[in-house]
């Protein structure tokens, strides 16, 4: 079901009137108008797409689903793919929802591919900034923006605590590496689909903010600036978790090949020690005759052997930490 606003002048005047009324409104050069559709096909575009010049290819696309996020500009209208993101931070998996917008000089186009895109969130943003509506199709944008490059600060943010709580369990007493494995594979692949998404977006953000975009006024540029600067440190502050967990994904490898080895020494330790007396009792089990043959003090002796011998190399791999 479409949705639709009429701004004039920078006030709201009308919301859910029919999109048939959107050339009509847009006859007044003072209005700004709002139009969104949720899966819609091309027929359902075709109306609109008439009415306001949209490229066949940009329309080809807003139906289309996975593009890459991209700002295309064409002759009498520029089209935005972007990403709205959720982490599930008991599930450490990342879920994307498309948006599309065609982007004219007085009005904004947005084609969500599914209901999940969260419009409401939005709107909510651009009521509450309805003084800086007069800025027309750019103060839509950038409310559309502000909430993409939120969820993506938000993801990010969820990502760091948990990557922080996967190194504490790395260095825990009792470690159950199988999960830790399968956590850190996890928010890898998560932080892989987010830069996806997120490093594209500053090159639309730093497209949108050019002079020669004659979109973003005096007004709205600090506004789209701030945009941009949570972009960017989104977009590092990936990168920086990306390297964080393979790092801790190297530091658990490294701690297990420790353990092996300390396990390996102190299994290699006593076996020595054991080898010490399954000598002697074996060569004193020969069938000949030995010193102490058949005699009470050659089984002492034999004993007291075992015993210092062992003893002796017990006390060296001590001083060596080998046991």
């Amino acid at each position: 079901m479409a949705r639709t606003r009429l701004y004039r002048n920078g006030i709201l005047e009308a919301e859910n009137f029919p999109p048939t009324e959107v050339s009509e409104h847009l006859g007044d050069e003072t209005a700004t108008v709002w139009l969104d559709m949720c899966a819609p096909t091309e027929e359902d575009l075709a109306t609109i797409s008439d009415e306001l010049s949209l490229h066949r290819l940009a329309v080809e696309d807003a139906v289309h689903e996975h593009q890459r996020p991209k700002l295309d500009r064409y002759d009498t209208h520029a089209f935005l793919t972007a990403y709205a993101v959720r982490l599930d931070a008991a599930t450490g998996t990342l879920a994307k929802y498309e948006v599309a917008a065609f982007i004219t000089d007085r009005a904004l186009v947005t084609v969500r591919k599914d209901d999940r895109f969260a419009i409401d969130e939005v709107l909510d943003r651009w009521n509450s900034a309805a003084d800086l509506a007069k800025s027309g199709v750019g103060f839509l944008l950038h409310g559309l923006l502000d909430y993409v490059v939120d969820s993506h600060f938000d993801a990010v943010q969820v990502l760091d605590e948990e990557i922080e709580a996967l190194e504490d369990l790395v260095f825990a007493d009792r470690v159950d590496h199988a999960d830790v494995q399968r956590r850190s594979l996890r928010l890898r692949k998560s932080l892989v689909t987010l830069r996806r998404v997120v490093l594209p977006m500053r090159e639309v953000a730093n497209s949108l903010m050019r002079r020669d975009f004659h979109l973003v006024d005096d007004v709205l540029m600090p506004y789209f600036q701030d945009v941009y600067d949570h972009v960017l440190r989104a977009t590092e502050w990936t990168e920086s978790l990306r390297d964080l967990v393979t790092t801790i994904r190297e530091t658990q490898l490294n701690l297990q090949s420790n353990r092996l080895n300390l396990i390996m020494k102190k299994l290699t330790s006593w076996a020595a020690i054991i080898a010490v007396p399954t000598a002697v009792t074996g060569f004193y089990g020969q069938n000949v005759p030995y010193p102490g043959f058949s005699q009470v003090w050659g089984f002492w002796v034999s004993t007291l052997a075992i015993l210092v011998i062992s003893g002796g190399l017990y006390v060296a791999f001590k001083r060596r930490d080998w046991l």
